[in-house]
């Protein structure tokens, strides 16, 4: 497949959202409620839950599956209540010693007035900063669309994965077009010159592993979640924390 139809495919209405791997993966899940600033945003699931054995909290970015529960949802477009929401229960993971979870799905943080007024880019802003510096271990995984710094805010990680038919960008590509081409119809072109596809990002150190999207999806997700998230246990906080770094610093580095 070319760049394109993964990007059609990050998109399909019949594409498994947040909320399945929620049910699919975790048990004992408790949702979470709110920022205590302003409201509870639909477009981000928050609680606690088991993985296997192992108390943690999960925060995901969720679409909805029909079209009351996508409006509700805002689509996926989180406001910056929202990323508030999310970055109190990081915080709340990292007092108790909880490994974070982050499920990524969004075409975009949202863009209205309303969240402009309320202070969008620093929410963004925010949970990048205490993500980088948290001391807790973090597992970011894009499962559909991972846009912007909408997704950005949730993947201040120490692995990223992505299942093999999600995209992670800088930019959607229609917006890429509009500004490259002055023509949104180049979507095609502006896909395959963003390196938005798993593949890419791998080969572009990006990101730390491909999730196969077969039968197994579920069981083996689940599974390298707990591995992953146990051998980052066994790290001292500061050590966590250097190398979480340390992959950031690395990106964009480049030989002659």
């Amino acid at each position: 497949m070319n760049a394109y139809e993964i990007v059609t495919k990050a998109r399909a209405n019949s594409r498994f959202t947040a909320g399945d791997f929620i049910e699919n993966i975790f048990t004992s899940f408790y949702e979470m409620h709110g920022d205590r600033r302003f409201a509870d945003d639909k477009a981000i699931i928050c609680g606690i839950a088991q993985l296997n054995d192992m108390p943690v909290t999960v925060i995901a970015i969720e679409k909805g599956k029909d079209v009351q529960e996508r409006t509700m949802r805002n689509f996926g477009a989180v406001h910056p209540e929202g990323y508030r929401k999310a970055l109190r229960q990081m915080k709340l993971a990292e007092k108790f010693g909880r490994p974070v979870i982050c499920l990524i799905d969004t075409s975009g943080a949202y863009c209205g007035i309303g969240a402009e007024e309320r202070g969008q880019g620093q929410a963004i802003a925010e949970n990048l900063m205490t993500m980088i510096a948290l001391e807790t271990p973090i597992i970011s995984v894009v499962v559909g669309e991972g846009g912007s710094g909408g997704a950005l805010a949730l993947a201040v990680a120490d692995e990223v994965w992505m299942l093999e038919n999600a995209v992670y960008s800088i930019i959607s590509p229609e917006g890429c077009a509009s500004i490259l081409w002055k023509d949104s119809s180049k979507v095609r072109e502006a896909s395959a010159c963003l390196k938005l596809t798993a593949t890419d990002l791998l080969a572009l150190g990006v990101i730390e592993k491909i999730i196969p999207e077969d039968e197994g999806l579920f069981a083996r997700l689940k599974s390298d979640l707990h591995g992953a998230v146990q051998d980052r246990l066994n790290l001292s906080r500061q050590e966590l924390v250097r190398r979480r770094r340390l992959r950031f610093r690395k990106m964009g580095e480049w030989n002659d």
